[in-house]
């Protein structure tokens, strides 16, 4: 027989937590359900060498500051230990190790079903598991013949084991970026591969954080808040395309808002490839025995590639009509409200605006809280 609450969070990353902590603090009895072992699993997992882009001040879980003895960039480890304490102090108990396999409204309510246990019902369904709820490995053309190995970033987590070695990280985003600085401290010698044109921004514009600007330049239009950006962009980055990285025509605001695409946030990649400890490649056409040819026609020879793909939502694999609620890159059509077609179901911690991933998640988690509180409890 099922078992009945009024609210089942899906995922104990930031975005349930904060969901978590602030419907208990509005008294909706609710049950979270985490499919890793432990809460802020990612977190515990990223590359070593992961600090936050964006600023502590800007980055914390509701009602809970970051510590002032931390800096102003947390690194991976004291963002994972901010979460554990953030679920301690709210005294959050996710149901740990437990995979949902089926979410799907039934009779007027959610059923919820999941690899342990009886099925659970609710009136109102959370889903906050999270942008790299899976990763994104694309096949590659004559992978068979590669011979080394190729790794998703999700697995990876630093550069010792490629001293000396040749490898080539597959995509310029922030994590193939910063993986590529981090094999070049451990000794490797590396090579990124920029696909498209992109934008970069450093972290810090001209002594004030990139998030800050970000906030300053929010309640303009987009259009003049792009050339703002560009303008700024010209004057601290300039033009790279001798180095092989291209400028996008659409303005940095416009592509996160109409792609998700984010531009990335430069933390030392730019100056390795400028000084040439990082070589840069366009696309790859095809792997061959012990390397790779690029669709310029130039060959190189690599030890391992580092896929740096990014990540599915995968809301399909368990949420049931999740292709009519989800845009074409697969990720929720609705940010930190109730899904109007659905009613009782909303979505936390899938929305990267350039004012901070983590400052969204906290405005959709008082948000969705609210609004659940608004609208009463379950009948026992």
């Amino acid at each position: 027989m099922a078992q009945a609450t009024d609210t089942v969070i899906l995922g104990a990353g930031p975005a349930g937590l904060a969901v978590g902590a602030c419907l208990k603090g509005r008294g909706v009895p609710f049950e979270m359900i985490e499919r890793q072992a432990h809460v802020g699993w990612s977190w515990h997992h990223h590359y070593e060498r992961l600090h936050l882009h964006t600023v502590k001040n800007h980055s914390a879980l509701p009602f809970v500051p970051f510590p002032d003895h931390l800096p102003t960039y947390p690194s991976r480890d004291q963002v994972a230990a901010y979460l554990v304490d953030y679920a301690a102090r709210f005294n959050l108990q996710p149901r740990l190790g437990e995979s949902v396999t089926r979410a799907a409204r039934v009779q007027g309510e959610w059923r919820i079903e999941t690899d342990k246990g009886p099925p659970l019902r609710a009136r109102r369904l959370v889903v906050a598991t999270g942008y790299n709820r899976a990763p994104n490995l694309p096949r590659f053309e004559g992978a068979e013949d590669f011979g080394g190995e190729i790794r998703h970033a999700a697995r990876y987590t630093n550069g010792a084991a490629w001293q000396g070695r040749s490898v080539l990280v597959v995509g310029c985003g922030n994590t193939g970026a910063e993986i590529a600085i981090c094999l070049w401290e451990h000794g490797a010698r590396v090579t990124l591969v920029v696909r498209s044109p992109i934008h970069v921004a450093p972290r810090d514009l001209l002594g004030t954080p990139a998030q800050e600007a970000n906030l300053l330049l929010s309640r303009l239009p987009t259009a003049l808040r792009d050339r703002l950006s560009v303008a700024l962009l010209d004057l601290v980055v300039g033009d790279l395309s001798a180095y092989g990285i291209r400028r996008p025509s659409q303005g940095p605001t416009a592509q996160i808002l109409e792609r998700g695409r984010i531009p990335l946030i430069d933390v030392g990649t730019i100056d390795l490839i400028k000084q040439g400890h990082v070589k840069v490649a366009p696309a790859v056409e095809r792997l061959v025995p012990g390397g790779a040819r690029f669709v310029d026609g130039r060959e190189g020879r690599f030890d391992a590639i580092i896929v740096a793909s990014g990540y599915k939502a995968a809301l399909g694999d368990f949420l049931e009509g999740a292709d009519d609620l989800v845009n074409d890159q697969g990720y929720p059509l609705w940010h930190g409200k109730e899904v109007p077609s659905a009613p009782g179901l909303y979505f936390v911690g899938f929305s990267n605006p350039p004012t901070g991933f983590l400052r969204e998640i906290a405005i959709e988690a008082r948000r969705v809280a609210r609004d659940i509180a608004s609208k009463g409890r379950a009948a026992p």
